[in-house]
């Protein structure tokens, strides 16, 4: 029981991702304490035989508050998810949105031809296409 238990929690650490608030709002403001600092950003990522495909759920943010990027083998998806400052002028009784800054990294196969990628976002939905590049089969490699 112990092994599952670690297996969900391995694989769920991964899609629970740090916001980061600005500084005005850390520092002597009670209500922003209310907001959470950790958020569930939602991902899957799948193969195909022409493409890998990622998806990640960010509702709420815009789409020109979001950077992405391919670098060392990971898709970087940075972005701030911006709270309005009709949200400051309330008291919660519960507040289960994160807003700040926040940055994922997901791991991508080596066989992907980022220049090619597509990017689209829809609905709080963004869909990353990346290419396969062409494989090269092994070779033998004779001893001398």
């Amino acid at each position: 029981m112990t092994e599952g238990w670690r297996e969900v929690l391995t694989r769920g650490s991964g899609a629970l991702t740090q916001f980061v608030r600005a500084a005005k709002q850390k520092q002597g403001d009670e209500r922003s304490n209310h907001f959470p600092q950790w958020a569930l950003l939602a991902s899957e990522c799948w193969e195909t035989a022409q493409s890998v495909i990622v998806r990640i759920e960010l509702p709420g943010t815009r789409k020109e508050d979001i950077d992405i990027s391919v670098s060392r083998g990971h898709l970087q998806i940075r972005g701030e998810r911006r709270s309005s400052s009709e949200h400051e002028a309330r008291y919660y009784h519960l507040m289960e949105r994160a807003f700040g800054r926040f940055e994922r990294s997901i791991p991508l196969p080596p066989n992907i031809d980022a220049g090619r990628a597509e990017v689209s976002y829809e609905d709080g939905l963004i869909t990353v296409i990346l290419p396969k590049t062409e494989t090269t089969p092994p070779t033998q490699l004779s001893i001398k």
